[in-house]
């Protein structure tokens, strides 16, 4: 079977390990452990009576809910099948600008959405030394500069003078470095480029005080489309559901690009029922500094491996043994799957992901890769 794209992959997983997928612990897809909320449970148990009727085209009590959470009108939200099929569709638009902007390394659906519409891509790497975070106004790290993408043979200060005509893609808290860039740094880019979109499928994961979403700005930027997704934070990705905030008019747009009824029923039902349940929310971010701090720390004491901080619910690792053979080494002796980054080009078999989860699963994974890489050591 072909090394798979994504993380998650429990099919091919398990055909490496010569195990059930059952018996397989994933850490390479970044979703929460604590859930599905027991609220969303209840509201497809609540539905299954209605699967004999098709969903409300509009999505009427989904888009009011989803508005009310965000403090927005319904009409300025479009929900979706998963926020990929929603990518789709502003890949679509990005592809009618002369060019498009992504901060590398970036997720392969960018790649996959642009290249299907013949979009011209510009690639503008982040340093991934030095400090975290964003300068204001300024991408990058230490320099405050992106660096040279490698559609452009200018410096990076010149390379990134954003064009009217251009459009700019990115998300944050950023996939896969973890990176979490301040609300101000990205606000002057919505001044200078045709189009914005900022994939925000982390953001749930930042605790209120510190979210950096630019969705409280959406508003003001017509240009501005922010994407949010319920996989990761609320346990649902074999739901398929995320959402498009921006602009009426373009949201219609959007609409009538797409076949109908994307959303089914269930997950329009969980949905309403996971974003009003703030027990749940409360407990996620309680959970998840602490544990992924422990996790941090636990990596970081194993020789070979360099986690780098991160705002979201995963860590990306340095190593210095290929990661293609660690992680094979890991599903056969362990039944652990991480995610390698090969589709991240500028990555490559030195660098893995790996998803916060429970205490227990995080000790049984240090305590395998210390066997793997001592006995490798060997």
């Amino acid at each position: 079977m072909r090394q798979p794209i994504h993380g998650g992959n429990l099919v091919w997983a398990a055909a490496v390990a010569g195990c059930p997928p059952e018996a397989i612990v994933d850490f390479s897809a970044s979703i929460s452990p604590l859930g599905p909320p027991n609220s969303a449970i209840a509201a497809i148990y609540s539905q299954v009576g209605n699967l004999r009727h098709y969903p409300d085209p509009a999505y009427s009590d989904l888009r009011l809910a989803l508005g009310r959470f965000h403090q927005l009108p319904p009409e300025w939200i479009l929900p979706g099948n998963g926020s990929a099929e929603l990518l789709t569709l502003a890949g679509r638009e990005l592809a009618n600008l002369t060019a498009t902007t992504l901060i590398t390394p970036a997720f392969s659906d960018y790649y996959r959405t642009l290249t299907a519409y013949n979009a011209k891509i510009l690639e503008f790497p982040l340093s991934l030394d030095g400090e975290w975070g964003m300068g204001s106004g300024e991408w990058g790290m230490g320099s405050g500069e992106w660096g040279v993408g490698r559609n452009s043979s200018s410096s990076s200060s010149s390379a990134l003078s954003p064009l009217a005509s251009s459009g700019l893609l990115l998300n944050n808290p950023h996939n896969p470095t973890g990176r979490l860039f301040s609300r101000e740094a990205i606000l002057p880019y919505l001044e200078q480029y045709a189009l914005v979109i900022v994939d925000e499928a982390f953001m749930d994961f930042v605790p209120p005080d510190e979210e950096q979403s630019l969705i409280g700005v959406v508003q003001e930027y017509p240009n501005l489309v922010v994407l949010r997704s319920l996989t990761k934070f609320y346990s649902l990705p074999g739901l398929r559901l995320g959402y498009a905030i921006a602009h009426p008019d373009r949201l219609s747009q959007w609409q009538s690009w797409r076949d109908p009824w994307p959303v089914n029923t269930l997950a329009a039902a969980a949905a309403v029922a996971a974003i009003q349940d703030q027990e749940f929310q409360e407990l996620t971010w309680k959970w998840l500094a602490p544990t992924r701090n422990q996790l941090f720390q636990g990596l970081s004491s194993i020789p070979g491996l360099r986690p780098l901080e991160g705002a979201a619910n995963f860590l990306l690792v340095e190593s210095q043994q290929s990661v293609l053979q660690l992680q094979k080494k890991l599903l056969q002796h362990h039944q652990i799957l991480i995610r390698d980054c090969l589709s991240f080009q500028e990555l490559g078999d030195r660098f893995f992901r790996v998803a916060v989860r429970s205490e227990s699963d995080n000790e049984r994974l240090l305590t395998a890769l210390s066997s793997v890489l001592m006995t490798d050591d060997e």
